[in-house]
């Protein structure tokens, strides 16, 4: 599947056509519709959802610390630190954002997933 075009992709289209085609009131138009993208992009907040899983995602670092060895999601979740709704698919979630953020790694070992905390050089 090709990359998907973006509105801001379609304005500095518009922009180059209508600069091509003498025409600056298009091109104006364009540029402050792409203003008001960048301002409305600049004014996100994180949603609830995302501050809780800021939350979680402390949590599982700490408590991969504090094993300071390898875990697997469900040694994750049987330390204990969780309450009874968070499921493994959550977790996992949250170590995929992890691993992104370079705050786990994760090693395969007979098909068995494990993570741990990255071990920062000094």
């Amino acid at each position: 599947m090709a990359n998907k075009r973006t509105q801001r992709d379609y304005f500095n289209d518009i922009i180059a056509m209508a600069e091509a085609n003498g025409r600056t009131d298009l091109a104006d138009f364009a540029r402050g519709r792409i203003e008001a993208l960048d301002k409305k992009s600049a004014n996100k907040k994180p949603t609830k959802t995302q501050e809780a899983n800021e939350v979680l995602k402390d949590t599982i670092a700490e408590v991969l610390a504090d094993n300071g060895g390898k875990m697997t999601v469900t040694q994750i979740i049987a330390s204990g630190k969780f309450d009874a709704l968070t499921t493994p698919q959550k977790i996992s979630a949250l170590l995929k954002q992890m691993i992104e953020a370079d705050r786990v790694v994760k090693t395969v070992e007979k098909k068995t997933s494990y993570f741990s905390t990255v071990v920062e050089a000094e």
